[in-house]
């Protein structure tokens, strides 16, 4: 958008038009919130705090600047269904402090506590059913073109990261060629006249993809006890790295709080309380079956003394129902799918989940998650839906030394 201090002094003397609005103060949180989605449902834009219509620079007190920030952050993140892309910036320009706030086209049609507005002209307006409809039907692309293929609005050609997405060019290509091989992987999508990056692109391809895609983490916590106990919370760690990252960084999490009880016979005899194939099973199909439009909730892997539950956002794709999964294999992200199948295993963690790649094609991971898990600990793991979530419980083998007593 704009900015060098330059522009944006330009574009003050202009005045407001579909893409700058100016607040002489911070209005009420609901007005604010209503400006920011109309902004969102539109082409994006720019809130300047601090000056007034008449596009004079009045400022922000030092000490309001922080909590105006603040408020800013809070009304994106909980006014605003669902939550929209945001960037502050604190200024100063003729010694006086103004705050920019910049807002990114929505992928989706976001909703504020008085309704659904749009920006036009230079001013926000509630939008007519027709509009809505409209406008519902143009951000639902999802529904034709898969999520993991969308345009990530603010994420550009240089989002990716060279070093990632070189994993996805085995063949030897001349430099001015790469751009065209990206948008033919769908890792960056043509948009009009602009390159931008794609959902699967900015997962894959960027060191922290929560910084485009709000919440697509990994959340791990670990407790002593059988329930959610800050007491008895003994790690917690929120893995934020590409996906395939995410998904050694949670499995080594696993890995290290994985009890081993041992009994000696005829020889030494180990049993841990997590197959490690099932639970890198259990984490690879979270990841990628996971709905990354859902932006309210991310991954959550959680580890109790009894169990594991992971829980991951998105109800079931293509009419799925819990009892099929283990019989009908359906990806709902393919690209990433794809691209997981791509990124090989590093040994030690390759030797351990008897495969390559991050992803078989092959439909066999419920299956290696329910049997597995249940030759160890004698209980089937459980697959539960509530609302827009899937959680997976898997239950924790006995202690040896326990069968003895």
């Amino acid at each position: 958008m704009f900015y060098s201090q330059t522009e944006l002094i330009e574009k003050i003397i202009l005045g407001e038009d579909s893409m700058i609005e100016f607040k002489r103060e911070m209005p009420h949180r609901d007005s604010m919130a209503d400006e920011i989605a109309a902004f969102a449902n539109a082409e994006g834009g720019m809130i300047l705090i601090g000056i007034d219509d008449n596009k004079e620079i009045i400022g922000i007190e030092l000490q309001k600047l922080d909590h105006i920030e603040k408020t800013v952050v809070e009304i994106c993140h909980d006014s605003i269904e669902p939550a929209v892309r945001f960037d502050t910036q604190k200024l100063s320009i003729d010694e006086k402090n103004i705050l920019k706030i910049e807002i990114l086209k929505g992928l989706f049609v976001h909703k504020s506590p008085n309704g659904y507005f749009i920006r036009q002209g230079s001013s926000k307006r509630e939008m007519t059913t027709e509009q809505l409809a409209r406008l519902i039907q143009s951000r639902s692309q999802a529904r034709i073109i898969r999520f993991d293929e969308q345009v990530v609005p603010d994420a550009h050609r240089k989002t990716l990261r060279e070093s990632l997405y070189q994993r996805f060019i085995t063949e030897d290509v001349p430099e001015d060629e790469i751009e065209d091989l990206l948008i033919k992987k769908r890792l960056l999508v043509k948009e009009g006249r602009e390159i931008r990056a794609s959902v699967a692109g900015v997962l894959m391809c960027h060191d922290t993809p929560d910084e485009f895609l709000y919440n697509s983490f990994i959340q791990a916590v670990y407790y002593s006890g059988k329930q959610k106990d800050a007491n008895y919370q003994i790690d917690a760690i929120d893995f934020r790295g590409p996906l395939d990252q995410q998904i050694i960084d949670a499995f080594k999490f696993v890995q290290k709080h994985n009890k081993v009880s041992a009994r000696k016979e005829i020889g030494r005899i180990d049993q841990p309380q997590y197959s490690m194939r099932a639970v890198f099973e259990a984490i690879v199909n979270a990841v990628i079956h996971r709905d990354y439009s859902i932006s309210g909730s991310k991954i959550r892997l959680f580890m109790f003394a009894d169990r594991l539950e992971l829980y991951s956002p998105g109800a079931l794709p293509n009419t799925l129902t819990i009892d099929e999964l283990p019989h009908r294999p359906v990806t709902r992200n393919e690209r990433l799918s794809q691209l997981l199948s791509i990124v090989t295993l590093d040994d030690d963690v390759g030797n351990q989940v008897k495969r390559r790649h991050f992803f078989e094609r092959r439909g066999e991971g419920v299956g290696i998650i329910l049997n597995e898990s249940e030759q160890l600990s004698g209980k089937i793991p459980v697959y539960e839906l509530f609302n827009e979530e899937l959680r997976l419980t898997i239950f924790a083998a006995k202690s040896l030394q326990e069968d003895n007593e």
